[in-house]
Formats: C-alpha cells, sequence, structure tokens
C-alpha cells in the first residue's frame, strides 16, 4: 500500500511538472492551428469584425489561383535547391574536417559561424553586401573587370532566384555539417579496414559503410530542414519581399500578402491550412522511409 501510494504521488508530481510545457504548446501551437482552420472556413476580413462561415470557398477559391500555385512552385523549388546544397556543403566539409589530424575544432568553428547569426542580421547584412549602388559584391565585380555595369543580384530576375538559394545554403549547411560530423566520429574503424582486406574501393566504402551508418541523422536532418525552409518566411521576405514579379514569393510569403496586404485572414488561413496538409504528408513519407532505414540496420 505504501509503494502503491508513493507511486501515485509520483505520478502526480510528473503531471505537474509537465503542466507548464503543456500550457506552453496549447498556447504557441495548438491554438494558432486550430485558429487557423475555423478561420479558413470563414470570410473573416482584418477591416471589419463580422464575418459568416463559407466553408470549403476559401480553399476553392485558393486551389484555383494562379498565384497560389506559382507560390508552390517557388516554395518546392526553394526547399529542394536549398536542402540539397545544403546536404552537399555539409557532408563534405563533414568528411573533410574529419580526415583531418590537427585544428578540427577551429574549422568546425569558423564553418558554424553563419548559423549563429539571427535571420535578421543575415537578410540585411546579405542586401547590402549585394547592394547594386553601394554593395561589396557588385563593386568589387566591377572592379576586378569582370563586370561592366554592377549587376542587380537581388532584383535581376536572371540572379535572383540562384541568389537567395545560395545565401540559404550558407547558412544551414552548418547545421548538417556538425551533425553529420557527430555521427561519423561513431563509425568503427575495423569496418573500413576489414573492407580495405576485401578490396573495396573509396565509393564501396563509402556507400555500404559511412552512408549507411550516417543515413539516420541525414534523413532526421532532411525531415527538420524541409519543414524549416518550406516555412522560412523571414529571409527570403528580407531579401527580396517576394520579388521581382513574384519570383520569391513562396507559399509563407504568399500568406503574409493575403492576409495582411489584402486583409483577407479567411483565404490567408486557407493557404496556411493547405500547407501545414502538404508537410504533414512530406513528413509521413519521410518517417516511413527512416522507419525501413532503421529495420535494415538491425
Amino acid at each position: 500500500m505504501y509503494l502503491l501510494h508513493r507511486f501515485k504521488k509520483m505520478k502526480n508530481n510528473g503531471i505537474f511538472f509537465l503542466l507548464p510545457a503543456l500550457v506552453i504548446v496549447v498556447a504557441l501551437l495548438v491554438y494558432p492551428v486550430l485558429s487557423s482552420i475555423f478561420y479558413s472556413l470563414t470570410s473573416k476580413n482584418l477591416i471589419r469584425l463580422q464575418f459568416d462561415i463559407v466553408w470549403l470557398d476559401n480553399f476553392i477559391f485558393v486551389l484555383t489561383s494562379k498565384e497560389f500555385y506559382q507560390a508552390f512552385l517557388n516554395s518546392f523549388k526553394w526547399t529542394i535547391f536549398s536542402i540539397g546544397g545544403q546536404l552537399l556543403v555539409g557532408l563534405t566539409a563533414a568528411l573533410a574536417i574529419n580526415r583531418l589530424p590537427k585544428l578540427s575544432g577551429i574549422y568546425k568553428t569558423m564553418l558554424i559561424i553563419p548559423w549563429a547569426f539571427p535571420a535578421i542580421l543575415i537578410g540585411l547584412g546579405w542586401k547590402w553586401i549585394l547592394d547594386d549602388v553601394n554593395g561589396f559584391l557588385p563593386n568589387f565585380l566591377m572592379g576586378i573587370g569582370l563586370t561592366e555595369n554592377a549587376i542587380s543580384f537581388l532584383s535581376d530576375p536572371n540572379f535572383v532566384f540562384a541568389t537567395v538559394v545560395l545565401i540559404n545554403i550558407w547558412f544551414g549547411a552548418p547545421l548538417f555539417m556538425v551533425n553529420i560530423l557527430s555521427a561519423l566520429k561513431t563509425i568503427p574503424l575495423e569496418q573500413y579496414e576489414a573492407a580495405q582486406i576485401d578490396g573495396a574501393n573509396v565509393f564501396q566504402s563509402f556507400w555500404n559503410i559511412t552512408l549507411r551508418h550516417i543515413r539516420i541523422v541525414i534523413g532526421s536532418l532532411l525531415i527538420v530542414r524541409t519543414i524549416w525552409v518550406f516555412n522560412n518566411f523571414e529571409i527570403l521576405f528580407l531579401l527580396t519581399g517576394g520579388g521581382p514579379a513574384n519570383m520569391t514569393t513562396t507559399l509563407p510569403i504568399f500568406a503574409y500578402q493575403t492576409g495582411w496586404g489584402l486583409q483577407q485572414l479567411g483565404i490567408a488561413s486557407a493557404i496556411t491550412v493547405i500547407l501545414l496538409l502538404f508537410l504533414i504528408v512530406i513528413c509521413f513519407l519521410f518517417f516511413k522511409l527512416l522507419d525501413r532505414w532503421e529495420r535494415e540496420d538491425h
């Protein structure tokens, strides 16, 4: 009886300590999601207080809008190219640092610096560097004779998308580098020695040993970064505002312009709900792949 009483007391204490975290989750996650779902079914407008239930009209309007599909395509390209570049750069850097016998800590510190910067500093900093009037890079390229005129990296349709993707790769690659490097440190060296004795070349060792050991980490990073990059708003908005000619208008920016620019909160909520459903499907597919890899490893 005494042990049962102690167990019940510990259980109640656990609930007590979890309560603040549950309140924060409800306040910052559950309530915004539920309110977005509710407003997506209404004619909510930021100018007037009254609104009506319109059910799926907002979703029909969004899914028949050319602007929505353009923003969705921009989000898709922005995510694929950004994450692909971050993975490639991060994996390459991790493999290189892992083979360094000395000073690896200095290189890791130097390469992690971009990830330490807040998004607003990155956006404003790169906007100043790439400014076609006073920016360092356009004037430097003219100074060394590579260009005749200052390139408008953030307003020229020929350069803007590639520019913002490269900035995002520079920003996000350190996260891949640090996590992959940690996974590389756990691989037993005996496996490489055994593979070398069996006659495996460098590519075969990488494919069958290195990649097999780090793929769970890479998969987890892909899930987190897909959610983060697809939902990213601040970097793109600070750099281009969605321009020029909506070439960098992604779904979060499109929702912002609809909700706060056009005051159509109901339609903007429908956009965010569609975005949420899409990411849930993508994450489900990623988790299925991770489960398959974990079963193969065991």
